[in-house]
């Protein structure tokens, strides 16, 4: 199960692009892969068109390729450096009743637990 949602700002702990940052923007469940603003960047040739106005497109793009969930860790960006994600249940009252939720905490490098 991956621990990485979209928006989380994560580090590249393995490839060529080791060490970098940047923001989740989709995460491939099927693929086990996720795509990181900036990172593993690729030149795509996209065939020249015409829009309804009249615009050219087309050309050569530079976009971001999938990277495999396992090269990524999570970014905290208080202390600047990756952590492990883990789950905490706790009990949350909704309509009045008590129920149990999970909560995402970070984990290792000897600190406290904290709440994403």
């Amino acid at each position: 199960m991956a621990n990485i949602k979209k928006g989380d700002t994560v580090l590249v702990i393995a490839g060529k692009d080791k060490g970098k940052t940047g923001r989740v923007l989709e995460v491939l469940r099927e693929q086990d892969r996720v795509i990181v603003e900036g990172v593993r960047r690729a030149t795509k040739h996209v065939k020249p068109g015409q829009t309804a106005r009249g615009t050219r497109t087309g050309g050569i793009e530079v976009v971001e390729a999938p990277i495999h969930i396992s090269n990524v860790q999570y970014y905290d960006a208080e202390t600047k450096r990756g952590k492990r994600l883990g789950a905490r249940l706790e009990e949350v009252e909704r309509d009045g009743r008590t129920r149990v939720a999970r909560v995402r905490v970070t984990r290792g490098h000897g600190d406290a637990e904290k709440d994403i």
